[in-house]
């Protein structure tokens, strides 16, 4: 199972597009990462000559990834990409430091503008109830969202029609959901571009939606998230809070778990049912 996805930078010369190349990791797989050279092939190449042609090297873990920084002199520095500022330093020789965040980019000093590439960890582990005391592997969600982020926020305003009017047909299009989270305080930057970029991680990662014939690429897909995400509760009504309030989610967010602690307790209902054994 993939649990690490790099978002590989463009190659010397290559056009940024919009589908960026991506190299998916499981548990225990290394890549590195630096300039490179004909003698030196790195996995993740980062053309400037300020960076060491191997650099450092990233590793998947179970549910987050380590980074080792092999430069003698150069801190890199890693930042959480939902977070304000949020940010880690690796330390030149630190070998294997644990990132926690989902959405990471690092940062490497260069000599030509930025020099950098996206990581993200899409999967948490979560313990259903109280620990067994027979022991026995974590519980791992099917579908783990977080409701702090971004990605979070586009699929609510794609499915708030539907919550608020089960009977409505049309799912928004992505300008709609454009001009929806433009009202929250923290999307007023957002793009037309990092709306479908959300889209597509929903798709292709979060909610691992069957590939479309078409490529995915037209309202089906949008079609597909809502249906998904509508059937099994992963949006609800009381959500629909964090459109207009974002200090809400860390409070949705507790009572979504107390919600879980619940139906544990009871044997019954949509949550103890989605997260059992």
């Amino acid at each position: 199972m993939d649990t690490v996805i790099v978002q590989l930078p463009p190659r010397r010369g290559e056009v940024p597009s919009d589908r960026p190349r991506l190299l998916r990791m499981g548990p225990g797989e290394q890549a590195d990462f630096g300039r490179g050279a004909p003698d030196c092939p790195v996995a993740i190449e980062l053309a400037d000559q300020g960076v060491s042609r191997r650099a450092g090297e990233v590793t998947a873990a179970e549910d987050y990834w380590r980074l080792s920084n092999f430069s003698s002199t150069a801190t890199y520095v890693v930042e959480n990409l939902e977070g304000a500022g949020e940010h880690v330093k690796v330390a030149p020789g630190r070998l294997g430091a644990p990132v926690p965040f989902e959405f990471a980019r690092v940062v490497l000093p260069s000599v030509d503008g930025p020099s950098d590439f996206k990581v993200f960890a899409p999967q948490h582990a979560y313990l259903d109830g109280q620990p067994d005391r027979k022991g026995g592997d974590l519980t791992v969600s099917p579908f783990a969202l977080d409701p702090t982020a971004k990605y979070f926020l586009v699929l609510l305003a794609l499915c708030e029609p539907r919550l608020r009017e089960p009977s409505a047909a049309a799912v928004p299009g992505v300008n709609d959901v454009l001009q929806r989270l433009h009202q929250h305080p923290d999307c007023r930057t957002l793009t037309r571009s990092a709306v479908n970029y959300h889209i597509d991680y929903l798709a292709d990662t979060k909610l691992r939606l069957r590939e479309c014939e078409d490529g995915g690429r037209t309202g089906r897909k949008r079609e597909e998230l809502v249906s998904l995400a509508l059937r099994f509760d992963l949006v609800r009504e009381e959500h629909l809070a964090l459109l207009t309030a974002p200090r809400a989610a860390a409070v949705v967010s507790q009572a979504v778990m107390g919600q879980a602690a619940v139906g544990q307790a009871a044997g019954a209902g949509p949550v103890a049912a989605r997260r059992g054994c």
